[in-house]
C-alpha cells in the first residue's frame, strides 16, 4: 500500500504573543515575552501571580452573546483558531467531500473554568443542585472538536486527543496517519487550553511545577538557564489544516510545508518526571526520522519541548545528543515557550506552526531569557539564545512531551513538488 503525501494548507493561532499567525510570528522573531500579572482572577494570595494570558481577547468579537455563554474559554479559543486556519486554507465546503473531512482537536484539561464555577457555586449554596444545563457540554474535552465539525459540516472522523502537554501533537499525528492511509482528505487539527484559573494556578503551584518569579514575570520562562524554576502557564489555541497532497494541488491550495514523519513513545518511568537521560524522547525522535525516511544530518532545526523546568530541560538535550551525536552541535535549537509560556495541551500545535514558519521564512526565532549556563546542560548545543538567526531549513523537528511520560515528535519538510 502506497502512503499518501500529507501537506499543511492552513494555519491559525491565538496566543499570548499574538492573536493571529502573523502577529504570533512577528513576536517570535522579535523575542517578545507574553508573561504578565494575572488578570483573570485575584491571585494576590497565590505563590504565582503571573502567567501568559491572551491579550485583547473579547469573546463578543467572535461569538454573539448567547452563543458565547455556551462555550468554555478553551472551546472558544479552539473555534477561533480553527476558523483562522479554515479561512486561510481557502476550502470551499460545497466543493469537497464532507464525509472525508474531519476534526481532531486536543485539550490537556478542557473546561476547567466551567468546572470550577459550577462546583464552586454548588459548594457556596444551600446544597440544592442548581447546575447550568450547559455545564457538562461546556466542560468536556471533546466538545471543541464537535463544535468545529458542526460549524463547517465536516462529517469525517471526529474526536479529541488527551495526552497532557503532548495532546495537540497527538492530534496532528493522528490526522497525518488518517490521511496518509487514505481514510480522509482533510483535517482541522490542533488544540486549545484555558487553564489560567484558580485551580490551574493553585494545582501547579502545589506540585512546584510553575515559576514563582513574581518580581520579574517577563523573564520567568527561562528554558535551559541554570536558575529556571518552573514553567509559565499560557493559554490559547492553534489549528492546522492537514490535507492529502493531490487533493490540495487539485484545488490550488497554498502549501506551507509537508508532514514528513512522526514518532510516539512512552517513558514508562514516572507520573510527572521525564526519564533522566531522555530515553523516551530520544526514541520518539528516532522513530520520526525512520518514518520520514531521512538520516539524522537532514535535521537543521529542533523546536524543543523546553519548558523551563529543572528536570525536563536537562533530559531533552541529553536525548538530542544521544540520538544525533556530533551533528547535534550543528542543529539550531530553540524553545518558543520562553515567549509564549506553556500552553499545555495546545503546545504541540502552537510549536508546530512555529516550526513551519521557521522553514518558510528561513529564520530560527530566539530562546529568550538566558542569563546563566547550566553545568548539567551541554552548552555547545546551539540554543539560539538571545537573538534569532537566518538559516535555510529543509527539515524541522518539533518535540512535545506530557505528564504520564507521553512523547511526541513531528518532522516537517520544506515543500517541493
Amino acid at each position: 500500500m502506497e502512503l499518501k503525501r500529507v501537506v499543511v494548507t492552513g494555519l491559525g493561532a491565538l496566543t499570548p504573543i499574538g492573536n493571529s499567525v502573523s502577529e504570533y510570528w512577528e513576536s517570535l522573531v522579535n523575542g517578545v515575552s507574553g508573561a504578565n500579572m494575572i488578570t483573570h482572577f485575584d491571585s494576590s494570595k497565590f505563590k504565582t501571580r503571573f502567567a501568559c494570558e491572551l491579550k485583547n481577547y473579547n469573546a463578543q468579537d467572535h461569538f454573539d452573546r448567547k452563543e458565547a455563554r455556551k462555550y468554555d474559554a478553551y472551546a472558544q479559543y479552539g473555534m477561533v483558531a480553527a476558523d483562522q486556519s479554515f479561512k486561510d486554507s481557502g476550502i470551499e465546503v460545497d466543493k469537497i467531500d464532507q464525509d472525508r473531512a474531519g476534526v481532531i482537536w486536543a485539550a490537556g484539561i478542557g473546561g476547567l473554568n466551567t468546572f470550577e464555577k459550577e462546583v464552586g457555586d454548588f459548594v457556596r449554596g444551600d446544597g440544592t443542585p442548581r447546575f447550568n444545563p450547559f455545564f457538562i457540554p461546556k466542560m468536556i474535552a471533546d466538545i471543541a472538536a464537535g463544535n468545529i465539525s458542526i460549524k463547517y459540516g465536516f462529517r469525517g472522523p471526529n474526536f479529541a486527543t488527551v495526552s497532557a502537554c503532548a495532546s495537540s501533537a497527538n492530534s496532528l499525528i493522528d490526522a497525518f496517519n488518517y490521511i496518509r492511509l487514505g481514510k480522509a482528505d482533510i483535517f482541522i487539527a490542533g488544540g486549545s487550553e484555558a487553564a489560567i484559573t484558580i485551580s490551574g494556578i493553585g494545582g501547579f503551584n502545589a506540585m512546584h511545577a510553575i515559576s514563582t518569579r513574581n518580581d520579574d514575570p517577563a523573564t520567568a520562562s527561562r528554558p535551559f538557564d541554570k536558575d529556571r524554576d518552573g514553567f509559565v502557564l499560557g493559554e490559547g489555541g492553534a489549528s492546522l489544516i492537514f490535507e492529502e497532497y493531490k487533493h490540495a494541488k487539485k484545488r490550488g491550495a497554498t502549501i506551507y510545508a509537508e508532514v514528513a514523519g512522526c514518532g510516539l513513545t512512552a517513558d514508562a518511568y514516572h507520573m510527572t518526571a521525564p526519564h533522566p537521560n531522555g530515553y523516551g524522547a530520544m526514541k520518539a525522535m528516532e522513530f520520526a526520522l525512520e518514518d520520514a525516511g531521512i538520516n539524522k544530518e537532514k535535521i537543521a532545526h529542533i523546536n524543543t519541548h523546553g519548558t523551563s523546568t529543572p528536570a525536563g530541560d536537562v533530559s531533552e538535550p541529553r536525548a538530542i545528543i544521544g540520538l544525533f551525536g556530533e551533528h547535534a552541535y550543528n542543529i539550531s535549537i530553540n524553545s518558543t515557550k520562553s515567549m509564549t509560556g506553556h500552553l499545555l495541551g495546545a503546545a504541540g500545535a502552537v510549536e508546530a506552526i512555529a516550526s513551519i514558519l521557521a522553514i518558510n521564512n528561513g529564520f530560527i526565532p530566539p530562546t529568550i531569557n538566558h542569563f546563566t549556563d547550566d553545568p548539567e546542560i551541554d552548552n555547545r548545543l546551539d540554543f539560539t539564545f538571545h537573538k534569532g538567526k537566518e538559516r535555510d531549513i529543509e527539515y524541522a523537528l518539533s518535540n512535545t512531551f506530557g505528564f504520564g511520560g507521553h512523547n511526541a515528535t513531528i518532522i516537517f519538510r520544506k515543500f517541493s513538488e
